[in-house]
């Protein structure tokens, strides 16, 4: 089925920008071979809300694909049950190259913990084409408390009550406080919001003592100097903090703290290997624009998006960390 444009559908960050989708797609049609790949507009499903990191890299990749292609290029955002939604829905859709999800390592990864049963088998149902940094996740405490680094932030938990805030059950931060409490024989407790904005605003409240987050989300208490960060995970440091040492500086070198989190591109199992081949080059030419590394800087992401076979490769390695990870948690699966 053919997937019309709308008005609002049309990727677009300013009138000129969807001024130019639509006139590449009108000039380049004619030149497309019948029954060539693409023929017809491109869908992107998008598993989570309008706004976030996720669909704003759908929609800024979305529109270099559209202009390479010729073809718009319509994000749908499916929202629910951290992804499952969506996943079912590109996994029942043609492999044809248009139909595509654009996803996080939950999804594909963390939620073969976190249900006891999914209508999709990431393993099987997905081929996998570009992999983007999801960015450092800073762990950050109210500034009031004399806390400058890990050492002493352990020190200070052991003779305080603290609780540390996490985007959500089974996160990357609600695993970055347990494996703290392992490393430092802490007994912090780990509160769950949903999502990021209310946690950072009771970190500045002091309702809780700190909590780990993305740079972009945690820049109101950052740049107000409520928030100070004390590590970064990964072996490198963040370019956005460049003067804040890593968990592994600082000795901490527990797992959870060295594998990367992710958003990728990926599209139905069956989809030939040149129509990925094909996205995957558009993926990680479209990550040298101008626009694409301006995102990047806004969010302090520091790697754009790599090819299929880097994909491929870090799922490999890094998906039986992750299961290990969440499955410590000990989280009753829904």
């Amino acid at each position: 089925m053919i997937v019309r444009a709308s008005r609002r559908d049309v990727l677009r960050f300013g009138t000129a920008t969807a001024a130019a989708t639509l006139a590449a797609s009108t000039l380049a049609a004619p030149a497309i071979a019948q029954g060539a790949w693409p023929n017809k507009p491109i869908k992107i499903v998008c598993g989570f809300p309008a706004g976030g990191l996720t669909d704003i890299f759908a929609r800024a990749y979305g529109e270099a694909i559209s202009q390479k292609t010729g073809q718009p290029v319509v994000v749908e955002n499916k929202t629910g049950a951290s992804g499952a939604i969506a996943a079912e829905q590109v996994k029942n859709a043609p492999a044809d190259g248009h139909t595509l999800m654009w996803t996080i390592a939950t999804t594909m990864i963390m939620n073969k913990v976190l249900f006891k049963k999914l209508p999709y088998d990431p393993d099987k149902d997905f081929v996998l084409i570009s992999w983007m940094d999801a960015g450092h996740l800073p762990t950050v405490v109210n500034s009031k408390l004399p806390i400058k680094n890990l050492a002493e932030f352990a020190d200070y938990a052991r003779a305080n009550k603290v609780n540390l805030g996490t985007y959500g059950s089974g996160s990357y931060s609600h695993i970055a406080v347990e494996a703290l409490n392992r490393h430092y024989k802490l007994n912090m407790e780990a509160v769950h919001y949903r999502g990021e904005a209310l946690m950072w605003q009771d970190v500045a409240a002091g309702a809780v003592q700190g909590g780990s987050g993305s740079f972009a989300a945690a820049s109101s208490v950052l740049q107000s100097g409520i928030g100070r960060p004390i590590a970064v995970p990964t072996k490198t440091r963040m370019k956005k903090l460049p003067d804040v040492a890593t968990f592994y500086e600082q000795g901490v070198t527990d797992k959870a703290f060295q594998v990367q989190g992710w958003v990728g591109l990926v599209g139905p199992a069956g989809l030939s290997k040149e129509i990925v081949q094909k996205l995957s080059d558009m993926m990680v030419e479209a990550g040298k624009s101008e626009r694409i590394q301006k995102i990047l800087d806004t969010f302090g992401i520091d790697n754009a998006a790599r090819d299929r076979v880097f994909f491929e490769k870090i799922v490999a390695e890094e998906g039986p960390i992750w299961l290990d990870l969440v499955r410590g948690l000990n989280i009753e699966p829904q």
